[in-house]
């Protein structure tokens, strides 16, 4: 799915014509041989699924001012109090109800792949109006259908078994479904519902809120390599004063890493494993011998827009995972050494910033605005990376055909992603604010800095 968008943020920067030192030299991006990276990139999977149900979740979290109000007030995490509004965009696929959902989906979706196997003849093939009942309850899927699998929860103590029990619930009413209603979770371990889920979860999220992301900070940056392209700016190594460069040719510096790591995160396939409670089919042999259960698996993940694995425990090793956080990583470590020196650039008095009318800059000086949004963005990278970094290291290891300490491990993905968006879109926001001081040409060839 391409991920190519025709918005161009607003940037409220000043064109300066200043004069490069040597125009014959290549220092401006207008005499570059390589251009500055595109980013319609493309994820190497199928089209992720789509969450009907998104608008539900924010409009139930955003329902009253005052009841959001609160909300914020007594959220444990900032990311769900004082930063919602920032990346309310991934509760939809990242939040429980998320992983509710994509469960129900992979059940519903499972119990109609049985249906189109002859030699299971005890679900035979549904009508077509069964299957649109079954797409519809999916579809239709509501923060109350969620609140009703919470409520089995606290009888079953069992997630994935409160998912189930919902869903005979929904379809013993339907004289078709009824019948066949102990074939949903046929010969399927906790892990084989909730590592699908998880893949689901995540390429929902990369694909419809991170990559853009990602996208919008390259062209904010790729805009301003070009709007800089001939402004010349005195570059300092070991923190002194050194030989001249553009800020233009800095910043395609920061576009062109940065533009890498995006692209290598959408090439990173998403697994999943359909293979039983030690990934030998074992129950699924002993029901249906004759039946060829690896290439069924395989075709019913592929079918879902993941990639199969088929060599597997009772759980998919993560490795794609610890492979996925490690570049979401490495982009995140790009972006503090772009924050670092912008916030430097700002302090040596190349850029000055704008505020908006109202704002206050400095709490007790007047005269300075101080640099917050690299600030914000550089902070919740830190711990969006320690996040990242422990999910990458942890994931990968479980005892013999399985542990359960990856299970609530993996409950806080979204948190990781939740502070690398909040950093991507404070340093947006702080490059909007962002003005060339044209004055500094005189400063810096004074020797001042």
């Amino acid at each position: 799915m391409a991920l190519t968008s025709n918005k161009v943020p607003s940037l409220r920067l000043i064109p300066t014509t200043g004069k490069l030192l040597n125009p014959s030299k290549s220092l401006s991006l207008a005499s570059y041989h390589h251009p500055l990276p595109r980013v319609s990139l493309s994820l190497s999977s199928a089209a992720s699924l789509k969450l009907t149900t998104s608008r539900k979740v924010v409009a139930m979290a955003v329902e009253g001012s005052r009841d959001l109000e609160m909300s914020n007030l007594t959220a444990l995490s900032p990311l769900d109090g004082r930063y919602w509004g920032k990346v309310k965009d991934l509760a939809s696929s990242m939040s429980e109800f998320g992983l509710i959902y994509f469960r129900v989906l992979v059940e519903i979706k499972w119990l109609i792949k049985l249906s189109k196997i002859p030699e299971v003849s005890e679900v035979p093939s549904f009508s077509k109006e069964a299957e649109v009942y079954l797409q519809g309850i999916i579809d239709g899927f509501s923060v109350d259908d969620a609140l009703e699998v919470k409520k089995i929860e606290r009888v079953t103590n069992h997630d994935v078994k409160a998912v189930e029990y919902f869903l005979k619930q929904k379809c013993e009413s339907h004289p078709e479904i009824a019948k066949v209603l102990e074939f949903f979770h046929f010969a399927c371990t906790s892990e084989d519902i909730n590592n699908l889920s998880h893949g689901l979860m995540l390429q929902e999220a990369l694909s419809s809120v991170i990559l853009p992301a990602m996208d919008d900070l390259i062209k904010s940056i790729s805009l301003m390599a070009k709007e800089f392209a001939y402004v010349p700016m005195l570059s300092r190594t070991h923190g002194q004063p050194a030989s001249p460069t553009t800020l233009g040719k800095e910043m395609a510096i920061f576009a062109v890493r940065l533009s890498e790591e995006r692209r290598y995160l959408s090439e990173t396939k998403i697994k999943g494993k359909f293979a039983g409670a030690v990934g030998n089919y074992n129950a699924h042999i002993s029901a249906y011998p004759n039946i060829d259960w690896p290439h069924v698996a395989e075709e019913f993940v592929t079918s879902l827009g993941l990639t199969f694995n088929p060599y597997v425990t009772q759980i998919e090793p993560h490795d794609y995972m610890a492979r996925l956080f490690n570049t979401i990583s490495q982009f995140n470590n790009i972006l503090i050494d772009f924050d670092r020196d912008i916030w430097s650039y700002i302090s040596l008095g190349y850029f000055k910033q704008i505020t908006k009318a109202g704002e206050i800059g400095s709490s007790t000086m007047p005269h300075k605005v101080n640099p917050i949004d690299f600030d914000n963005s550089e902070g919740n990278l830190g711990k969006a990376n320690a996040e990242l970094i422990f999910l990458s290291m942890k994931l990968p290891v479980s005892r013999m055909q399985r542990d359960l300490t990856d299970s609530t491990v993996l409950r806080n993905m979204g948190g990781a992603l939740g502070h690398s968006l909040l950093a991507y879109k404070s340093a947006i926001q702080g490059i909007r604010k962002l003005q060339i001081n044209e004055g500094y040409e005189e400063i810096w060839s004074s020797g001042a800095v």
